[in-house]
């Protein structure tokens, strides 16, 4: 029986940039298209299992200085470092009217392991 490779916890870590505060409200709608869409294309690649979201927008207004903390979280379990990779490509991808979704907000990927603690050390 072969083992499955285990998946590479990753937290993609989102920043709302100033371009995205500065636009007229009408075109702020546009941008949470993007963003949506974003996110569903995260959950639909393959092997991906989405752990949670977070948004701090209530208690973080405005971007953060020096990007952190985060304006927004997700975390996941991806299949492969290049699955990552395509997360992140989202971001150049996804057109919001004549820009990309980068101009709006940017990712950090954080890669490692769910931490588990050794059987020896577990009560």
């Amino acid at each position: 029986m072969t083992e499955e490779p285990k998946k590479i916890r990753t937290l993609f870590c989102i920043a709302i940039l100033q371009n995205f505060f500065e636009l007229p409200s009408s075109e702020i709608g546009t941008v949470w298209s993007a963003f949506g869409e974003m996110m569903g294309g995260i959950s639909q690649i393959p092997g991906v299992e989405i752990l949670g979201m977070l948004d701090d927008d209530e208690t973080m207004v405005g971007t953060a200085p020096n990007g952190f903390p985060w304006t927004a979280y997700i975390m996941a379990d991806m299949p492969d470092r290049d699955s990552v990779i395509e997360a992140c490509n989202l971001f150049r991808t996804i057109e919001v009217g004549e820009y990309r979704l980068w101009k709006y907000c940017r990712v950090e990927a954080r890669m490692g392991r769910s931490l588990e603690v050794p059987a020896q050390y577990s009560s």
